[in-house]
């Protein structure tokens, strides 16, 4: 994203990190704050900033910590979730807004789920994407292994400090391909079912990935990731490395301890959800739908965008942008 988009660019100190922040619309106007995933950086919201601006709101979206050129704390435990949290109310307060519709993709959706029910009163809604509302009964990374046994699962793997940032970092070029259309509507057809994972021991994450072709990438609404994107991923990558991205999940033990006794019952404000078609957390957790509309009361609806995959406001950014600003008229 660049100034001529609209959107300026940040250096923002708030709860002892700075932060990258791309940033759209009248400051005056009711807050949106745009969550990333793994791996990605506000970039990926570059379709979603000036159509949000233009509806009427000021769009916040961080490169979140550890990620690109924002701050990237040493110790793991600086990635938990009341860090995480800490830093999207901290920008709320940074900008002056009281609450925002929080919009969070892949780990920004589940720290924004944590988060509304740590605070809820900072929320006037909450949009998910790709990852569905959950509860978890015990340590996550304890269900990942009755589940796996000795297969590969990537989150397991994370939990090791060294191999994953050895493996991810040696290429990232190649890292961030592999990456962005394995889990891509096209990509995911050729890739790995969770029942056919082979054994832990001596897998790495690519190892499950397809042969990506030549950019651009397509996807339902044509070409979705450039040259450029690619290029701009990997720069920042090699510069964040990926200690940061990848402790995010070395915390997801000592959150959900965190968020015992924090309950669907907290979730009071308006929630949505949107996913691709193709996402490969429904491979993952195919009864999360179901879960939604089961526990959350305030559950506005559930969108599947046609042949997008995991990374659907990029693959199908008219789609979601229709969904998304479709909610946010209903508010």
């Amino acid at each position: 994203m660049h100034e001529a988009d609209g959107c300026t660019t940040t250096l923002v100190a708030v709860n002892s990190v700075e932060l990258v922040v791309h940033e759209a619309g009248d400051p005056a106007n009711p807050a949106v704050v745009l969550s990333h995933g793994f791996p990605e950086l506000g970039h990926s919201w570059r379709h979603q900033m000036a159509p949000l601006a233009a509806a009427g709101f000021h769009v916040i979206a961080p490169d979140q910590r550890g990620y690109g050129h924002s701050s990237a704390p040493t110790r793991i435990t600086a990635y938990g979730i009341d860090h995480l949290s800490g830093d999207l109310f901290g920008l709320l307060d940074h900008y002056g807004h009281a609450d925002a519709v929080f919009v969070g993709h892949d780990w920004g959706a589940m720290v924004t789920w944590d988060a509304a029910r740590i605070a809820p009163e900072r929320f006037r809604a909450v949009v998910a994407v790709s990852v569905p509302y959950i509860e978890w009964p015990g340590p996550p990374t304890e269900l990942f292994k009755m589940l796996y046994g000795d297969r590969f699962f990537y989150i397991l793997y994370f939990q090791q400090v060294g191999p994953p940032e050895a493996e991810l970092g040696s290429d990232v070029h190649r890292t961030m391909s592999h990456m962005l259309y394995g889990a891509s509507g096209i990509g995911v057809a050729n890739r790995i079912r969770p029942s056919e994972q082979p054994p832990m021991e001596g897998t790495g994450f690519l190892d499950l990935m397809a042969q990506p072709p030549a950019l651009p990438f397509t996807g339902p609404e044509g070409s979705w990731l450039t040259q450029a994107d690619i290029d701009m991923y990997v720069d920042e990558f090699e510069y964040s490395g990926f200690f940061g991205p990848v402790s995010w999940y070395r915390n997801m033990d000592d959150n959900a301890v965190r968020m015992t006794g924090l309950g669907a019952d907290k979730m009071t404000m308006p929630c949505y959800f949107i996913w691709g078609e193709h996402d490969v957390v429904k491979l993952m957790d195919p009864a999360g739908a179901d879960r939604m509309r089961a526990q959350l009361p305030t559950l506005r609806g559930i969108t599947e965008v046609a042949g997008a995959g995991h990374w659907v406001q990029q693959e199908a950014p008219k789609a979601f942008n229709d969904a998304l600003l479709g909610f946010l008229r209903s508010l």
